[in-house]
Parts: structure tokens; C-alpha cells; sequence
């Protein structure tokens, strides 16, 4: 995992705060597809377990996690294979999907934030995530999302902060 922000803090145009990944996967559109939406999938980068009914409005689960509470929240939006957004806590994740050609397939995070304070923090934490799903599209084993505790994620986290990324939300398993 590098140390180096990938993400974009941004202002979008209704005025909420933002944090932006994009990624380019040497997969069809499809492929990329079960990466966001299959709870096996999803299982070897998300923060979370996740179930989730995948139609607007259907109910999303997600668990596991060692430093949250269990919680659910609602899908906002279905495209297959082009886009699913769903609310998580007060923030909504919007994932969109770019056929390049038939085997390759542009990947959008935009993660909608509640609160400004906690771009810093989410675009570190969503760095380790992405760097397992990166890992898993190429068919390596990055453990999960949580098995690098010792990645290099404060590092990161220092990153955004000295870019001038908004920051000083508490970071859950961290901060008391």
C-alpha cells in the first residue's frame, strides 16, 4: 500500500463534502460489477460484511466490522452494471462503473460525507480498502480490508491532512 493519497477531496456542486477514488481494472464491466455488489466479492476489500437487497430503496447490512457497530442503511440507487449508491451511517457511497473497452472498466468511489472533519480519515481508511480490492482484481491475496493493521494507513491518514484534506474526526479502534 502506498502512502501517497489516491483520492480527491472535493465540494460537490449541492455544496456537500466528498472524498473521490478512481481506478482502472483489467476486467469486463461485469466482472467489476460483482466486485461492488457480491457479498463474496466485496468480502476481500470492503470495510464490512455486507447483505444487501440490490434494488432503490432495498435494505443494506452491514457487520463485522472491529471497530463499528453493526448497522444497515438503504440503497439510493440501482443501474447494473453502471452504478449503485447506498447511505452508510450519514455518509452515501456512490460507485460508478466505465466500460473502457470489453476488458477493462474505469471505477469511481465517491464517498458523500456527512460531515467535512472526516475526509481525512475516510480517504485513509478507503486507501487500505482499495489497495485489497486492487490486490484482489489481480488475484492476489491482500487478507481483507483489516489485516493491515500494520499498513501504513497513519502515514496516509498524515498525508491527507499536510494536502489540506479537512480532518480531525475521531478514527473508530483509534481514537477514545
Amino acid at each position: 500500500m502506498s502512502t501517497e493519497p489516491t483520492g480527491t477531496y472535493l465540494t460537490l456542486d449541492d455544496g456537500r463534502p466528498a472524498v473521490r477514488f478512481t481506478r482502472t481494472y483489467d476486467h469486463p464491466v461485469d466482472r467489476v460489477w460483482e466486485f461492488v455488489t457480491e457479498p463474496a466479492e466485496l468480502a476481500h476489500w470492503f470495510p464490512s460484511s455486507v447483505e444487501i437487497e440490490l434494488r432503490e430503496g432495498g435494505t443494506i447490512r452491514f457487520g463485522d466490522d472491529p471497530n463499528m457497530e453493526d448497522s444497515t442503511g438503504r440503497v439510493l440507487a440501482v443501474d447494473a452494471p453502471r452504478h449503485l449508491s447506498f447511505s452508510w451511517g450519514g455518509d452515501e457511497l456512490h460507485f460508478d462503473l466505465q466500460e473502457l473497452d470489453e476488458k477493462r472498466t474505469r471505477f469511481t468511489l465517491t464517498n458523500v460525507l456527512e460531515a467535512e472533519n472526516t475526509a481525512a480519515r475516510n480517504g485513509a481508511g478507503w486507501e487500505g480498502c482499495l489497495s485489497a480490492l486492487d490486490a484482489h482484481s489481480r488475484g492476489a491475496s491482500f487478507g481483507g480490508p483489516h489485516a493491515g493493521a500494520g499498513a501504513p494507513w497513519q502515514e496516509v491518514y498524515r498525508a491527507y491532512v499536510e494536502a489540506g484534506v479537512p480532518s480531525g474526526a475521531p478514527v473508530p479502534g483509534q481514537d477514545t
